[in-house]
């Protein structure tokens, strides 16, 4: 256990640390410390999402009986997959220290110390913040610990909810660097919207109606059947995921109806965009309609 724990320990910073080295010194590249530690922050989130899903798949697959059968992947990757959790709330912070750096904020209204910055990033990133604790403080001892082995195929389904996370990543990568007039960033936009609807939000839904046809029961009688830990713990998770999707619903439609409409030059607007010398910051988010509003999920 605590082998593929410090495993863990070292895969994960390690690799934001030399795609960080690499996108600042390799030749061609030189990118700013600001730029590669967001990239690096996103592309770990991507590969632990790809290694997610890819164990996910294997675990369900291998499940005949889906509360009997047993993979030794499950807990495997649950111990390993734990420390990235602890290292993505420092890498979350870096990138909203870097971002506020990007736009100037530091010179302006916005903190101007580590400190205040720090306080700045949990009061606007509570839930995400919240989010990873209770993944590390709960989830990760009921995985390994309560379920006593059963249940793995609910697990695998789980952890396949890490589908929608490569094109979050890429979408604020895009929106980073202001490329939201692309192709690509409006066809990632789709894709993100039914990744995220189908391993998020149809998640908890397809566990309940899986458990109802093993046990040969109607749908709507299930959670009557289930201890109320199961009820309880399924309302939690799923409770923010709601939240972030209506995020990513409400930027898409923005991003989508204004690219069907013509643009038009706004005196007040340009005046209001330019009267200070520098563009409107773009929200941290690309599918916010806010530039306060929380991030859509990463993992």
């Amino acid at each position: 256990m605590l082998t593929i724990l410090a495993a863990g320990s070292v895969f994960f910073p390690g690799l934001f640390m030399l795609s960080k080295q690499c996108l600042k010194y390799f030749p061609g590249l030189r990118w700013s410390e600001g730029d590669a530690v967001i990239v690096s922050a996103r592309m770990v989130s991507s590969v632990q999402a790809i290694m997610a899903s890819s164990a996910g798949y294997i675990i369900a697959s291998s499940c005949n009986d889906i509360i009997e059968d047993q993979h030794w992947l499950t807990s495997g990757y649950i111990l390993f997959a734990v420390p990235y959790f602890v290292y993505d709330i420092y890498a979350m912070f870096m990138c909203y220290w870097y971002k506020l750096r990007i736009k100037g904020h530091e010179e302006d209204s916005g903190p101007q110390h580590m400190g205040s910055a720090l306080t700045s990033y949990l009061r606007r990133e509570f839930l995400m913040v919240l989010h990873h604790v209770v993944m590390v403080a709960v989830c990760f001892p009921v995985s390994v610990f309560w379920r006593q082995g059963k249940g793995d195929y609910f697990q695998g389904v789980m952890f396949m909810a890490e589908l929608s996370t490569p094109s979050v990543c890429l979408g604020k990568i895009l929106i980073q660097y202001k490329q939201q007039h692309t192709l690509l960033h409006k066809v990632n936009g789709a894709l993100m919207l039914i990744t995220f609807f189908v391993c998020r939000v149809l998640l908890f839904p397809y566990l309940y109606y899986a458990y109802g046809r093993y046990a040969s029961i109607p749908f709507y009688m299930v959670p009557l059947h289930v201890p109320w830990q199961v009820n309880l713990g399924a309302a939690l998770l799923a409770a923010p995921q709601l939240y972030w999707f209506s995020l990513i619903c409400r930027g898409a439609l923005r991003l989508f109806t204004r690219s069907r409409r013509p643009p038009v030059a706004s005196p007040g607007t340009a005046k209001g965009s330019q009267s200070d010398g520098h563009a409107v910051p773009q929200p941290a988010n690309g599918y916010s309609t806010r530039s306060t509003e929380a991030e859509a999920p990463t993992h």
